[in-house]
């Protein structure tokens, strides 16, 4: 390859990847505010509120506090959709219980809530772990959030606290206030010695690898310590993706399930483990410290149409774990 064909290559990817630190700000401002306390996050809100246009997305679907009628369907990709005939995961089950419960966001696609569930019951087995503690999923309609997330949209993402369930069942007020467990260190670059034990490993493994899930989003440091850990079965490691944050829990991406053609699946991951010089850029400065963002907010205009409709139509029962 001529040397000025490889040097624009570079130039490129170069390119590419600050737009990427750039557009992914959000996912750096708004990770901080995951584990917002009840009134960090009513404080937040407020704030948003007062600043954000009438038809802005996430003031529309951030009010709905019901899912909209309908067979179940995700409308549009992670990061710009919304979700009609919702459900709604328990507050407890045998091996899961929800976390920051007042926030309403335990909504997503009957086939995430199936999955969530039959994934739970697996734990024990798969990695000692007697069960999850599970954070935020989606809001009732789907849609933007007001806080804490750019995706979650189409009630296919689930984030996943890096805490084991404890023994007991946790107050509404527990889950409310008390933080995760953060597994990587103050520096940024490693996993925690401390805390990381090899349950993590099994744990990441055993989610990766069922064919329902198309992305596992991680701490760069948490990406690195997997691939150095991982040992000859590295196959599952393709679908743990490095992204800002996510150092107290993971983010667990579903594939659209079959037969809705409303819903828009990413491209695949790259080919390979990812742990090389896709890896390494994770811990430059210019990933280590992105620059601020100031991306505009999503308008419903800004929603594929069908989405209108689901902000638009009336409330029906709730339904917990039901319309599957």
């Amino acid at each position: 390859m001529p040397k000025t064909i490889s040097r624009w290559k570079r130039t490129v990817m170069r390119k590419a990847q600050i737009l990427t630190a750039i557009i992914a700000l959000c996912a750096v401002s708004t990770a901080a505010m995951a584990q917002d306390t009840v009134a960090e996050e009513a404080a937040h809100r407020a704030e948003l509120l007062a600043h954000l246009p009438a038809d802005a997305a996430q003031r529309v679907f951030g009010g709905e506090t019901t899912p909209a009628p309908g067979p179940a369907e995700a409308i549009g990709s992670y990061e710009r959709g919304c979700l009609e005939g919702a459900a709604e995961l328990p507050a407890d089950g045998p091996n899961w219980q929800v976390m920051r419960p007042s926030r309403n966001r335990a909504w997503g696609h009957p086939a995430l809530i199936r999955f969530i569930e039959q994934l739970a019951a697996k734990m024990p087995a798969a990695a000692g772990w007697p069960g999850l503690l599970i954070g935020d999923i989606a809001q009732p309609r789907g849609g933007p959030m007001l806080t804490g997330h750019g995706s979650h949209q189409i009630g296919l993402d689930a984030d996943i606290w890096l805490t084991p369930m404890p023994d007991r069942r946790l107050s509404p007020s527990e889950r409310d206030e008390m933080s995760a467990t953060e597994v990587v260190a103050a520096d940024r670059l490693h996993v925690d010695p401390g805390v990381w034990n090899p349950s993590y490993l099994k744990m990441y493994r055993a989610v990766a690898s069922a064919p329902q899930v198309a992305r596992i989003f991680v701490n760069p440091a948490i990406k690195r310590e997997l691939c150095r850990e991982a040992g000859a079965d590295r196959a599952w490691l393709a679908k743990i993706r490095p992204w800002w944050g996510h150092d107290y829990h993971f983010h667990m991406r579903m594939a659209c399930p079959p037969g809705e053609p409303l819903c828009h699946d990413q491209v695949p991951p790259p080919a390979g483990d990812g742990c090389g010089k896709e890896l390494a850029w994770w811990f430059t400065p210019e990933a280590l410290h992105p620059p601020p963002s100031h991306a505009k907010p999503l308008l419903v205009s800004n929603l594929p149409h069908a989405c209108l409709a689901v902000a638009e139509a009336p409330s029906k029962t709730a339904v917990r774990n039901g319309a599957r």
